[in-house]
């Protein structure tokens, strides 16, 4: 079990804030596939929530079969980042977490993100304002260090734990490297032997196997997985299994197909058309990734002008793997 302050998240996996993808209809799949203790909301710019921005209050509704959740802001001002916060605790969440690693240039540029890892005295100020107006739990994730050159992930993490941040997630890359290269797991195992406050290791955990061996080699009181999860939505289920000793099977054919149009359809109801269609290519190009011909699928629906004929093209596709199966 991991403690966040006065939280117990048990199992102690999480699902990691995701931009466009960590929606609340991904989370609730993950939810109901069942082990993944936290689940997080898209990372949301704190000036647009002071602002009252329309688009950050969609992406800040949850329901209560999503809880525990955090809601994660990003921002490079103090008082700004921590009324946003004070914000986030009125609405219900759980947890707050703070950006502190994203390498987006969009981010950067406005010296928030990946940013402040080069100004650790601007994110010295804020996680001091922000523990100075919440009670919630309160998190940080961060990287390795801006690059190779700079890498500073044991001096923030000293900062995270003297402001009173109830526990810090390390993704094992620097913000340079962004999502390429291998991530170094045993800077986790570092980052674990220097602060007294729970440590999250997060970086290239796409199997159950990943999750056990980033446990044991680095020591880590969570493991945070994000696109290993968009891969395959079952795998808390089956970390949770393996940390209980137990074995569960992959999921059906059947299982898969039926998930993946209950998501597609829901996706489609909540959606302008526009963003239906987007939001189902990029699933489409996570889900069919394993599947047999799944390089062909997702070649067929860049063809697809608009959500319903995308929706269409995906089930029979699905149709014909169980046809070519029971053949």
């Amino acid at each position: 079990m991991l403690r966040l302050g006065r939280l117990s998240v048990d199992p102690p996996l999480l699902l990691a804030p995701m931009a466009g993808l960590g929606d609340r209809d991904f989370r609730l799949i993950v939810r109901r596939l069942g082990g993944v203790g936290l689940v997080a909301t898209e990372f949301i710019s704190s000036r647009e929530l002071v602002d009252g921005h329309p688009r950050i209050r969609a992406r800040m509704h949850f329901c209560n079969q999503e809880r525990p959740l955090a809601i994660q802001i990003y921002g490079a001002a103090a008082a700004t980042m921590a009324e946003a916060a004070r914000r986030v605790e009125a609405a219900g969440a759980d947890v707050c977490d703070l950006n502190m690693g994203c390498p987006a240039a969009p981010l950067r540029r406005g010296r928030s993100g990946a940013a402040l890892m080069g100004d650790l005295r601007r994110a010295e100020k804020i996680l001091a304002a922000v523990r100075r107006t919440i009670r919630l739990p309160l998190t940080v994730k961060f990287r390795l260090g801006l690059d190779d050159r700079r890498r500073n992930f044991l001096e923030l993490g000293r900062i995270c734990e003297a402001q009173g941040v109830d526990a810090v997630v390390l993704h094992a890359r620097t913000a340079e490297q962004g999502l390429r290269g291998e991530p170094q797991w045993s800077e986790i195992a570092r980052l674990k032997e220097v602060l007294r406050i729970p440590v999250i290791g997060n970086g290239d955990v796409r199997t159950p196997d990943d999750a056990l061996r980033m446990f044991h080699t680095t020591g880590c009181d969570g493991v945070m997985v994000g696109r290993g999860a968009l891969r395959n939505p079952w795998i808390f289920r089956q970390i949770a299994a393996r940390l209980a000793n137990q074995e569960i099977p992959p999921p059906a054919l059947a299982e898969r197909r039926e998930l993946i149009l209950r998501h597609f359809r829901t996706v489609i109801a909540r959606e302008p058309p526009q963003i239906a269609l987007h939001k189902l290519r990029t699933f489409t190009g996570w889900y069919s990734r394993g599947l047999p011909e799944g390089v062909r699928l997702r070649r067929q629906i860049q063809s697809q002008g608009d959500a319903e004929s995308l929706l269409r093209a995906v089930a029979r596709f699905l149709d014909q793997i169980e046809i070519d199966k029971a053949a």
